[in-house]
């Protein structure tokens, strides 16, 4: 560790110095300005961590003296500098994991109704609005980008965009299967039923990382429909892109022109893409590993709403809430948090068990 944090020293001072080097070009400024101020955390907290490191040793040397007092009062301060030192260690741990780079993107994110017929598309508008009011709370925006109304107040298939710094590393955990446990409104005898949906997130992905080639997708273009499958325009701006090689379909209508649906689309298929890229290579690295750490499979059942309790479970963390209401209105911090740093845990584990390897 303490290597990895002299070779980050030795390239902040290498910044500085580029920084003045290179006062003239506004464009090398601001690209070597973020990189020193990505690495500052870790400079703040190393210097702190060295401060205690020092300290501790002027308090060892003390305690090799001979004079009982001074070696009492060298006894007390290690008791505090220990604990202190430990904490630093750990967070610089964590500091020196590498992050996903995908961590501060925008998301694009799809909710689509599984078992449990008109409920479960019910159920896909409250997610809808349990996330737009959680974005809300992030100060991040929500565009919908495609949808397919039920007709009765839900969605058969929604796609929306979060935009917003930092949207994708909280929102990934969010991926897999939500089951609800409710009595419709439409159930006259008051039985409950439960119903799934499934949520997909995906990181918005640059035109350079994923590269389309035009043999590779179909294009159709059709009027677009609107509750109940009437056409509500005149013209064919709605656009359906299917990936040959891989059989993904994207659909877009929500736009108003052709060409806006058509790039929506694009974006949307190279965020999936993308994903099932990182998918191919996480299952590569975890069965060299022979872990399962940060699985993320969607086929897996990761949280469920119980209405009659108003109890909320994520089985991946058996963490619970008895605020439905909340957690429904955006309050779903408690299992962000929680998944958070057991993410955080799994991915420092994992980087120290390649470092014993090596």
């Amino acid at each position: 560790m303490l290597e990895k944090i002299a070779s980050i020293e030795k390239r902040y001072d290498e910044l500085t110095q580029l920084l003045e080097q290179n006062a003239e070009d506004y464009v090398k400024v601001a690209e070597l300005a973020k990189e020193r101020s990505d690495i500052e955390p870790v400079i703040q907290l190393a210097n702190q961590y060295h401060q205690l490191l020092e300290q501790k040793s002027q308090a060892e040397q003390i305690l090799e003296g001979s004079d009982e007092e001074m070696r009492e009062l060298a006894r007390a301060e290690l008791e505090e500098l220990v604990p202190g030192i430990e904490k630093a260690e750990k967070e610089l741990k964590l500091l020196l994991v590498p992050k996903d780079p995908r961590d501060d993107r925008s998301v694009y994110m799809e909710i689509r109704a599984g078992a449990g017929g008109d409920e479960a598309g019910l159920f896909v508008a409250d997610l809808l609005r349990m996330y737009m009011h959680y974005a809300e709370t992030r100060r991040w925006t929500v565009e919908i980008v495609s949808s397919n109304e039920t007709g009765i107040g839900g969605y058969k298939e929604v796609i929306f965009m979060v935009k917003g710094k930092g949207a994708y590393s909280r929102l990934k955990f969010e991926s897999g299967v939500h089951r609800v446990q409710r009595i419709p409104a439409t159930e006259s005898s008051g039985r409950i039923h439960t119903s799934t949906v499934t949520v997909a997130v995906m990181a918005e992905v640059e035109d350079v990382e994923i590269n389309i080639p035009e043999g590779d997708i179909e294009v159709d273009v059709f009027r677009s429909s609107g509750a109940g499958g009437q056409n509500v325009q005149k013209n064919a701006t709605a656009v359906r892109i299917t990936h040959k090689p891989t059989g993904l379909v994207v659909a877009c209508q929500d736009e108003r022109s052709q060409l806006q649906n058509r790039l929506r689309a694009l974006a949307i298929l190279r965020a999936r893409l993308f994903e099932l890229e990182e998918q191919k290579r996480q299952a590569e690295r975890e069965e060299a590993r022979r872990s399962q750490v940060g699985t993320g499979e969607r086929s897996e059942k990761i949280r469920t709403y119980n209405y009659p309790q108003s109890r909320v479970t994520d089985h991946r963390i058996n963490v619970s809430s008895f605020n439905l209401p909340g957690v429904m209105n955006g309050d779903i911090d408690l299992f962000i948090d929680e998944l958070s740093i057991r993410d955080e845990t799994e991915r420092l584990s994992s980087t120290g068990s390649d470092e014993d390897e090596d």
